[in-house]
């Protein structure tokens, strides 16, 4: 392939370049995969990621969670960064808000 490319150099015309042929497939090729990649991996986590934050945001008192852990809760207080769980009659956690992985839809 490399004595094409030198026969070919070597048959141009004075002061013209000679073609570059297929030289810009492989960048074309990296930049489909990347696309591919792009709207196979990475927009669908980005997209869950911004549901998940919004269903933080939008936490309130008397909802259903169940946080990373596993702990099935109902909210009895939010601040800031602190989610205070009922889990049990009388016991009481507090998690942070980013542990909270659902929430539960009622009857679940």
């Amino acid at each position: 392939m490399l004595n094409g490319v030198l026969a070919m150099a070597a048959n141009a015309p004075a002061g013209q370049q000679p073609s570059a042929g297929f030289g810009g497939a492989p960048v074309v090729v990296m930049i489909l995969i990347f696309i591919i990649f792009y709207f196979l991996l990475i927009r669908p986590q980005q997209k869950q990621q911004k549901k998940l934050q919004d269903m933080r945001a939008n936490l309130k008192k008397g909802d259903k969670v169940i946080t990373i852990g596993g702990i099935y809760g109902v909210i009895l207080g939010i601040t800031d960064d602190v989610v205070s769980l009922q889990i049990a009659d009388k016991v009481k956690i507090d998690v942070t808000k980013s542990s909270i992985a659902t929430k539960r839809e009622e009857g679940t």
